[in-house]
């Protein structure tokens, strides 16, 4: 049975129902296959802080645990909706991310897997990735309760 909802549909509901502050962090949506779906945070001055004065990378951007925590969020729903062919009404129940080291100004990949995906709940992990970079650089698991 082919997905009823695909890219162009998450767009749409990108644009449509997500908070303007949350479209402003221009998700772009990468492969998807049944058990994975890859996205893009791409790079912007308003996603970055300075990195601390006392760091040996003091003065370089770092991407902001506020900007990855709400792509996590939001690429989770993302992700779920396209992995599943549908969008079902939910909720965010639990939440929690690991910063594991520095995310450098530029293009964060951002790999979303279903940990659990059943009729009233959904667990996602989410890792990051620098830009060309092959260890994570934070990673999150999201709850979320169907509400259908």
């Amino acid at each position: 049975m082919p997905a009823v909802f695909g890219k162009q549909e998450a767009h749409l509901l990108l644009e449509n129902v997500f908070a303007p502050w949350v479209q402003d962090l221009g998700l772009e949506i990468g492969d998807v296959s049944e058990n994975q779906c890859d996205f893009i945070l791409p790079a912007g001055e308003k996603l970055v802080r300075q990195a601390g004065v006392n760091s040996e990378n003091a003065g370089k951007p770092i991407v902001c645990g506020q900007a990855l925590a709400a792509a996590a969020d939001t690429a989770s729903v993302l992700g779920l909706a396209l992995i599943n062919g549908n969008i079902r009404p939910n909720t965010t129940t639990d939440f929690s991310i690991r910063f594991l080291r520095p995310i450098f100004e530029g293009n964060v990949k951002i790999v979303v897997r279903p940990l659990s995906n059943g009729k009233r709940m959904a667990v996602t992990e989410v890792h990051f990735y620098s830009e060309g970079g092959t260890k994570p650089g934070a990673h999150a698991t999201c709850t979320f309760a169907f509400l259908d």
